[in-house]
């Protein structure tokens, strides 16, 4: 018996629960389970078991492949569970499946800590971490799975166990960066930091100074301290494409603010809106990138540096976005988020890089041929390839990118696949992110 509704097609509430952040998904599951509770979630396992159905985990929602809604399946839906509690004096905060980045920004705050979370607010907690978690406190404070201390998971059997490195070890490693392969995450307890303020924020230039631009940037990335984190990228501006550079620096506040006011001596900035800020303001500036109802096409391509030829391809690219809406965001994985051993938890990517994520982005009302917009993803990924290091970041993977996906575990596949023997071995799992196939 569950306390939480249940919903099935023609049934109100329905096409409501089916909703993610991409709206070019129509999958239509056959019954959505809103859980209210862990217990929930283990009756929901078992009647899908019991019953044959496919099944996939909705968490925060932001989804752009459609692995939270299976057609034809059953979809458990975290949505309900949001709360929050929180340990001011160990800094550690424990929450629900169901909490968003927002959500648990605006709860930590109020105590002068920062979780370390990615740059868009609607994106939930769970996803994020279980795959990596890129974000602007990665320099210092490493990726959001490295912030991890424990987990509450509902196995495919219906137990419901604790994960962390005392208890279920194996499944604590293997959920930091396995995604949603290895059960339902009903909770999840992280490490906090004091951080009251960053400088940081967005400046913007045309692209007529990418060049010297970019150039500068290089510099930078070059002697940036642990606790400068520098996102770069393109995006959309009433003038054209504009080259922007999103930097946090998460240090002492006046050390920072004489570092990055040197940002706009590098060109001609359209906009220039960096200085101290709190986390949550920050993170609000990237609302846009977390509206539901536009559809969207993510790429995604790993580059050990910046080099003369990535640099004209990623221009190339800038002046050829395909909307408005469109982006390129270039993560920088550096400092803390690099001295993890990779053999400690099973995100295979440790030396320093930069994330390309290309987001091609366009509005269902839109009368002109959608393939365009995809067709410019897919064409700068494959122009970077050969540039690129093997694999890639899971959580931006598609679904037909399995081989993508399991290059990039590295020396953590095996085991990897092993576990997945062990603690789902019927995979009723196999929508996860991405999808860890046993015979792989």
């Amino acid at each position: 018996m569950m306390s939480g509704p249940v919903f099935a097609p023609m049934e109100n509430d329905f096409d409501a629960g089916r909703e993610v952040w991409n709206a070019a998904v129509t999958h239509r599951p056959a019954i959505i389970a809103r859980c209210a509770s862990a217990a929930d979630v283990q009756a929901a396992v078992t009647v899908a078991i019991a019953h044959g159905l496919p099944l996939s985990v909705k968490a925060g929602g932001h989804d752009w492949a459609g692995r939270s809604l299976r057609h034809g399946g059953l979809v458990i839906d975290l949505s309900r569970m949001r709360g929050v509690s929180m340990d001011p004096l160990t800094r550690t905060a424990v929450v629900d499946g169901g909490v968003t980045i927002g959500h648990l920004v605006r709860v930590t705050r109020r105590h002068g800590l920062l979780p370390v979370t990615g740059t868009v607010r609607t994106v939930g907690m769970a996803g994020l971490t279980l795959g990596g978690g890129y974000g602007p406190l990665a320099g210092r404070f490493g990726l959001a799975l490295d912030n991890l201390l424990g987990a509450e998971v509902v196995l495919a059997d219906g137990r419901l166990v604790v994960a962390d490195a005392e208890t279920n070890p194996d499944l604590f490693w293997a959920l930091r960066g396995g995604g949603g392969n290895f059960g339902v995450v009903t909770r999840l307890r992280y490490q906090l930091h004091h951080v009251e303020q960053v400088v940081a924020g967005l400046v913007v230039f045309p692209m007529r100074n990418a060049r010297v631009v970019l150039r500068g940037y290089r510099e930078l990335l070059a002697r940036a301290p642990d606790e400068l984190t520098l996102q770069m990228g393109v995006l959309g501006t009433p003038a054209g494409p504009g080259l922007f550079l999103f930097p946090t620096w998460s240090g002492e506040l006046s050390a920072g603010e004489k570092l990055l006011e040197s940002l706009a001596d590098l060109g001609t900035p359209l906009s220039f809106g960096i200085g101290p800020i709190a986390y949550e303001d920050l993170l609000a500036g990237l609302d846009s990138f977390g509206e539901p109802g536009r559809h969207w096409a993510l790429r995604t391509r790993s580059l050990p540096e910046l080099t003369d030829a990535t640099e004209a391809i990623l221009i190339e690219a800038a002046n050829k976005l395909t909307s408005r809406q469109s982006a390129i965001s270039v993560h920088h994985f550096h400092g803390a988020a690099t001295r993890v051993p990779v053999g400690d938890t099973a995100f295979g990517l440790r030396q320093s890089h930069l994330m390309v994520e290309l987001i091609a982005a366009w509005e269902p009302s839109e009368a002109d041929d959608v393939s365009r917009h995809r067709a410019w993803a897919d064409r700068v990924v494959e122009a970077l390839e050969p540039h690129a290091l093997p694999g890639g970041y899971p959580n931006l993977l598609g679904p037909a990118e399995h081989a993508r996906a399991m290059q990039s575990y590295g020396p953590n596949l095996a085991r990897l696949i092993e576990l997945k023997r062990r603690f789902d071995p019927h995979d009723v799992f196999d929508s996860a992110t991405p999808a860890l196939r046993q015979s792989a």
